[in-house]
This record gives C-alpha cells, sequence and structure tokens, in this order.
C-alpha cells in the first residue's frame, strides 16, 4: 500500500483546508449516473470527525439505516482504518481492506490527495462518489425520500412549516452556513492548528463573535431551532461543533474565550435540547445515538490531532475535564 501523503496544512502559521476531490451526486432520477437505491450505497466514517458526523446524524434523522449502509472507522497515525475499536469494524466489509486509503487507491491507483471522511461509496460501480459532507447530507435528504416514512419526507414536512433546507429559507440558510463555516465550524480547527501567535489571534476573536451573534439569534426569536420552530440543515452543520466545544476545543485547540455552557445560555440550551432527543419522535434520537456512544473521546483525537499538524515536539497530552461531558435538561427546559 502507498504511504499515506504528506499535506501541507501550514502555510505561514495559517491553517489551511485542502478542498474534497469527489464531487459526483447521487439523484433521484432513474436515469442519472448515480441514481437513488435502497442497498447501494455506503457511508464510510469516523464518529470523532464532526465533517462525518453531520451525515450520521441526517441519515438517522432520515431513517435511512436500512437504505445506506454505514462503516465506522477509527483515526490512527497511518489514517483511517479498521482497526475494530471504538465502534469501528475489524475490516472493511465490502472489499476487507484495512485502510480507506486502499479505498482510494482502488478508484485511482495515482491518487495522492487528501484522504478523509466521509466518502459516500457506491457499492455497485465500486468508486467513490462524493466525500463532500455539505453536499452528501443534502444528497441523503433531498434524493431518498422514496424510501423512507412519508411523515419523514422532506414535501411533507415542508407542507407544515419545516424541512431540512425549505426553499423559502434557502438564501438565508446558505448565508448563514457561509459565516458559521468560515468562522466556527473552520474557525476552531484555525485556532487549534495555528503555527504562528498572530495567526491565532487573527482566527480566535472572530470565532467568538460569530458565536456571540449565533447567541444572539437565538435569543432574538425565542425559538427552539436557527430558523425558528423547526429544525434545518444550519442545525446540523452547527451541531458537530458545538457538541465538541467544551469537551475539546476549548481546552485542546486554545478556544478560551468563553466555554457554551457558562457563557452561552442560549447556544448551549439549543444544543442540550438536541443532544438529549434520544426519546424525540421528530428526530429519532439521531443527535444523542451520534454522539453519546463517542463523546468521551473527542479530545483524544483532537490532542494527537494537533501534534500531528502542527508538528509539535511536546508529546500527546489530553486534557481531564470538563467534569461533565453534557449538561442535563431541566423538566422545563424540554421541547
Amino acid at each position: 500500500m502507498a504511504q499515506p501523503t504528506k499535506i501541507d496544512y501550514q502555510k505561514d502559521g495559517h491553517f489551511t483546508r485542502p478542498a474534497s476531490t469527489f464531487r459526483d451526486f447521487i439523484s433521484k432520477e432513474p436515469n442519472s449516473q448515480f441514481p437513488a437505491e435502497k442497498g447501494r450505497y455506503a457511508l464510510y466514517i469516523s464518529p470523532g470527525c464532526p465533517w462525518a458526523h453531520r451525515t450520521m446524524i441526517v441519515r438517522a434523522l432520515k431513517r435511512l439505516e436500512d437504505v445506506i449502509d454505514l462503516y465506522i472507522l477509527s483515526a490512527s497515525d497511518n489514517g483511517w482504518v479498521f482497526d475494530g475499536q471504538n465502534g469501528s469494524l475489524p475490516e472493511d466489509p465490502v472489499y476487507g481492506v484495512t485502510y480507506l486509503r486502499e479505498l482510494y487507491l482502488k478508484v485511482n491507483p495515482d491518487f495522492d490527495g487528501r484522504i478523509t471522511v466521509p466518502v459516500l461509496w457506491d457499492k455497485k460501480t465500486g468508486t467513490i462518489v462524493n466525500n463532500e459532507s455539505s453536499e452528501i447530507i443534502r444528497m441523503l435528504y433531498a434524493e431518498f425520500d422514496a424510501f423512507v416514512p412519508e411523515q419523514h419526507r422532506e414535501a411533507t414536512k415542508e407542507k407544515l412549516g419545516g424541512g431540512l433546507y425549505p426553499a423559502p429559507l434557502r438564501k438565508e440558510i446558505d448565508e448563514l452556513n457561509d459565516w458559521v463555516y468560515n468562522t466556527v465550524n473552520n474557525g476552531v480547527y484555525k485556532c487549534g492548528f495555528a503555527g504562528k501567535q498572530e495567526s491565532y489571534d487573527e482566527n480566535v476573536y472572530p470565532l467568538f463573535a460569530s458565536l456571540d451573534r449565533l447567541e444572539a439569534i437565538l435569543a432574538g426569536h425565542g425559538k427552539p431551532f436557527l430558523f425558528g420552530d423547526h429544525l434545518t440543515e444550519a442545525d446540523v452543520r452547527l451541531y458537530t461543533t458545538i457538541a465538541r466545544f467544551d469537551v475539546a476545543y476549548h481546552t485542546v485547540f486554545q478556544c478560551n474565550l468563553k466555554s457554551i455552557r457558562h457563557d452561552y445560555p442560549r447556544l448551549h440550551l439549543w444544543f442540550r435540547r438536541l443532544y438529549w432527543d434520544e426519546h424525540s419522535e421528530p428526530t429519532g434520537g439521531a443527535f444523542y445515538r451520534t454522539t453519546a456512544p463517542w463523546i468521551k473521546i473527542y479530545k483524544q483525537g483532537y490532542a494527537q490531532a494537533r501534534v500531528k499538524v502542527t508538528k509539535s515536539q511536546v508529546p500527546v497530552i489530553v486534557p481531564a475535564g470538563p467534569a461533565v461531558l453534557v449538561e442535563p435538561l431541566a423538566d422545563d427546559e424540554r421541547l
């Protein structure tokens, strides 16, 4: 097997995230290159990765567990691996390989780019459809509705004023996603993987300015979700960052001007309502089931990643706290 590619994440002390490589689409149109079919596709993910976590949540929200397979890998110094740890499979169930890199090389033997999760894989043609999480989640909730109960279809939800990406809100959702991605989702990495003090300073203040802005949005309308009474993809995309904030980014990535639990009461309540959704019929426990089994290992993964990306000579040290990973909901805080 080829050796892992050395990706240059550091440019003059700034963390730079390389773009995703595979950008094809599954469509509900039967004559498309990748038509939506039950049992044809698989998601390769690692639960510690927030980008992969998005796809886990949407797959569960849409009740696609028996439509799209889920194959869990672990993170290792040699890349994403099937090792039987933390819910990972002992080997790839389709081809029997050990590393995700081997599947990338199966698609393109000369591939020398970045090996990332999530991967949306087509088992029928043996190729990668897409490895960009923001596009994968839209395929999952828009193209597979024929295979889910009617009450969970997007058309049904939109008639009731909901839907993950309803037409009247698309412009506003895209605008919020854009600044949240740049300053929050990726902003924490720009802080944690900064190679110079100037780069850290340049990104830590916009990160917390955006958290202040999100707090104000929730306080302003007094509704449960970012766009009011109904969950949208904007909530999903933000959730995976907030779920990791106090347990990993605040400590390991030095995003410590404030914490979610102590300084953002509306955002903290928003997060806990999603996290503690284990008995919620509308979500099917999608947030809890895709977070709770792995939240305790988030800080370990980020501590290892920070040493690797910043080329630190200091060994991996995992912070002890917080003592309570996610604070409970009071009865009067439940939806």
